[in-house]
């Protein structure tokens, strides 16, 4: 049995979808959940060279055998969640959704843009707020998925008890992965920087909460740092600690071409900054984790996308990795190199579960986004 929970450390897009899905192939995972809502994509590029982007299932579909579930702490919007599971391909047996998740309707996202929750917070203006908030008042309005299958019959094949399907399997012996959403940063209940936030709790605790599993199961808590932290597009964001511009970034890691990013569903481009050691502290300190993952070393030295184990990895990127063990005390488990969910290293003996890389392709879909 075995149970690990992946988590943002940062403001998001750090690159857990491409984490989760790496070690759901790599530990042979048999169930992933992913936790929140559509507001929020995570990513990751295939071995052909294509950005998938998922805002409801979890990126562990990439494992044939794995089961993907949704829990009733998760809002979800079943028009995009419909379109991700006919995109994939998915068979009905391959996927559950709880029937207590919440669901968010087209008044939810009107709210928020009645609110001007954009042009305050930076919104994407997916509802999920302002669904979360009549959850929370419980009104004759709220609506369960268990509630909606008059209006959405296709769903009524997935729905389950995710808490109690997930808790069997553990007993079983069986191992799982949960798929946090966002990053500490925007924490609801922990960021320094409400309101400038997040919905919801964005740690380790909050998903096994949402979820419905004690953490005595625990066995791994996955921290996903970036090398340069990004947050959404807009001062009314939030702070970003020591930002720079995405030109410093390419002239300083010696990217032949253009890196500036965009965010998964608003497009807009993000801010980047240098790493915030105190916010990384603090996200071990709240989620103590067993592993850490760093990735976009690439960002460091462009040369780091040809690196296929640790030690072939730039001076100044073991240095990185060494400091960051040596605050944190924690190892670094996963380091990527790039955007495809092959360009990632193993920390444990140095040898690389890398395919050769193609440089010179664009990197602007890098990694999961807010």
């Amino acid at each position: 049995m075995s149970l690990w929970v992946v988590v943002g450390g940062q403001f998001g897009s750090e690159g857990k979808g491409k984490v989760s899905a790496f070690i759901t192939k790599q530990e042979d995972i048999d169930i992933c959940v992913r936790c929140g809502g559509p507001n929020s994509g995570h990513s990751f590029v295939d071995d052909h060279g294509q950005t998938i982007v998922l805002r409801q299932l979890p990126t562990g579909f990439i494992n044939p055998k794995t089961r993907l579930l949704i829990p009733s702490g998760a809002l979800i919007d079943p028009i995009v969640l419909k379109q991700e599971i006919d995109f994939l391909s998915l068979p009905p047996d391959r996927i559950g959704i709880d029937s207590k998740c919440f669901i968010i309707e087209e008044h939810d996202r009107e709210q928020e843009r009645s609110l001007g929750l954009r042009e305050r917070l930076s919104s994407t203006l997916c509802g999920v707020g302002a669904a979360q908030a009549r959850r929370v008042l419980r009104g004759e309005d709220a609506r369960l998925a268990k509630d909606v299958v008059v209006d959405y019959p296709w769903m009524a094949e997935y729905l389950t008890d995710v808490s109690d399907e997930l808790n069997t399997a553990l007993d079983t012996g069986k191992s799982a992965l949960i798929e946090g959403t966002q990053g500490f940063g925007l924490s609801l209940y922990h960021s320094d920087f409400y309101p400038r936030t997040t919905s919801r709790d964005t740690t380790a605790a909050g998903f096994l909460s949402e979820v419905g599993v004690s953490p005595l199961r625990v066995t791994e808590v996955v921290v996903v740092f970036r090398t340069f932290p990004i947050r959404v597009a807009g001062k009314q964001a939030g702070p970003l600690e020591d930002e720079i511009t995405w030109e410093q970034l390419q002239g300083e890691s010696g990217y032949p071409y253009s890196i500036e990013e965009h965010t998964t569903v608003t497009k807009k481009v993000r801010r980047v900054a240098r790493f915030d050691w105190k916010l990384a502290l603090r996200a071990v300190q709240l989620n103590k984790p067993t592993r850490l993952a760093i990735n976009c070393l690439d960002y460091l030295d462009f040369s780091n996308t040809l690196a296929d184990r640790k030690d072939s990895l730039s001076q100044r990127a073991k240095e990185f990795i060494s400091e960051l063990e040596r605050r944190t005390r924690t190892p670094v488990a996963f380091m990527g190199v790039g955007p495809r969910l092959s360009e990632m290293i193993t920390g444990s003996n140095d040898k690389a579960f890398c395919a050769v890389k193609e440089v010179g392709k664009d990197h602007s879909a890098m990694t999961a986004a807010v």
